[in-house]
This record gives structure tokens, C-alpha cells and sequence, in this order.
């Protein structure tokens, strides 16, 4: 097994655990964890100092990790097919949430941003993980997010249970956001 792939496993396996890690994006560095383990996500917000009521958007690797997600009866076909045409990519889409859905990642939000993405370290992440991912920006709310794994080593030390080996995408902002069912640009 070569350091990359003991890297891929490690973090993997510090997510099952409920474990906070970050990776390369492709903009930024995110935080991540999973996103159905509460005590997880409390402890993420608590390191980025966020509140609550902000959420995050979830990262899969394939539309399959991020549908559970989605309430697809409300989401008419042509909105599904705009989202999925940009998919994989640098594309965050605002959904219609499933009932399942834990209000604690939405916040205090009535939608799900998500997005599925192509930039490999963050899709090898939800692969090895098995799933969706929380995909925050790697900073202290209100501080500009971590460009750099030294930046991330920086901010968090070592109160972060895994860091994936990578490099962001190259994009000078985060994604875009829309809004899957009017199309309106949220972040653009």
C-alpha cells in the first residue's frame, strides 16, 4: 500500500470513528465529517467556531451519495437534470431536503446544498469513506479559509483527526451555489 492510499485509509477510517478531518477542495481546504453523526458535527462547528444555524453543504462522490438528501418529489425533473448536467464539478446545488434530513445540517435553512465533486482527493475521501460528506471551509468562522495543508496545520494544530494529502483544484473562490428548483445564483 503506498502513503497515499495509507493517507486515503487513515482518514477514512477517522471519519467512521466520528473523527473531524480535513482534505483539498477545489478551491479550498474543507473540514469534513459524517454527516449523520451529531457528536461529530457539534465538535466541527465547535473547532470552526461557527454557529449552528449557518449549516453546510454535504460533498459525494456520485449522485447516488448525495440523493438520500434530496426530497426528489419535490424537485421537478428539468431542475434535477440542470444540477446533474454540471455534476461532477465545481457546482454546489440548493435541494428540496429529505424528511430524514437532521435540521443540525441544514441550520436553520429549508434546503440541502450539494454537490458532487470531480476534484480527486475530496471524491476518493467520500469513496473511501463510503458516502456523503460535510464539506465546510477550513477556517475560524469569520476568517479567510485555509489555502495550504500549512495553513490548515496552522489554524487547527493537532485537534483535527486526520489531514488528507493533496492539493486544492486551483479555483480562486468556492463554488457557486444555486438554487436547484428557480436557478437563482446564491454564491456566485
Amino acid at each position: 500500500m503506498t502513503d497515499a492510499d495509507q493517507n486515503l485509509a487513515a482518514a477514512a477510517a477517522a471519519l467512521r470513528a466520528g473523527g473531524v478531518v480535513a482534505y483539498p477542495t477545489e478551491a479550498v481546504w474543507g473540514l469534513g465529517c459524517d454527516p449523520r453523526d451529531r457528536a461529530a458535527f457539534e465538535r466541527l462547528f465547535a473547532l470552526k467556531q461557527r454557529p449552528p444555524t449557518q449549516g453546510v453543504l454535504l460533498i459525494g462522490a456520485d449522485f447516488a451519495q448525495v440523493a438520500p438528501y434530496i426530497d426528489l418529489a419535490a424537485v421537478p425533473p428539468e431542475a434535477l437534470a440542470r444540477a446533474q448536467a454540471t455534476w461532477p464539478g465545481p457546482h454546489t446545488w440548493i435541494f428540496p431536503r429529505a424528511a430524514s434530513v437532521p435540521d443540525w445540517i441544514a441550520g436553520a435553512h429549508a434546503g440541502i446544498a450539494l454537490r458532487v465533486t470531480a476534484h480527486a482527493p475530496a471524491a476518493a475521501l467520500c469513496r473511501a469513506f463510503g458516502g456523503a460528506l460535510v464539506s465546510t471551509s477550513a477556517n475560524r468562522h469569520g476568517e479567510p479559509p485555509a489555502r495550504t495543508i500549512g495553513d490548515v496545520r496552522a489554524m487547527f494544530g493537532n485537534s483535527l483527526d486526520a489531514i488528507l494529502n493533496g492539493e486544492t483544484g486551483g479555483l480562486e473562490r468556492p463554488t457557486p451555489i444555486r438554487d436547484a428548483i428557480g436557478g437563482a445564483v446564491i454564491r456566485s
